[in-house]
């Protein structure tokens, strides 16, 4: 059983990729209104990585989330 993630929990953590790269930090998140599914992390304090990455929406879709804990770790193959 999945467990459940609110957004206000995870508002301010470094993200970082499995690899190691940091990403900035997140700054809000964008929901289902309806489900309250979290849809994408939207970053703050983003590094000139997560730019090239990412250009200049910096969203990441929360199905790229591998795991949140003291960082939120997203997987970069889910990026692209």
């Amino acid at each position: 059983m999945e467990e459940k993630v609110r957004g206000k929990d995870i508002i301010g953590k470094t993200v970082v990729s499995k690899e190691g790269r940091k990403f900035g930090q997140v700054g809000d998140v964008t929901f289902d209104p309806a489900t309250g599914e979290l849809l994408n992390i939207v970053l703050t304090n983003p590094t000139q990585y997560a730019r090239n990455i990412l250009g200049t929406e910096l969203k990441i879709p929360f199905t790229a989330v591998v795991s949140i804990g003291d960082f939120v770790i997203v997987s970069e193959e889910d990026l692209v």
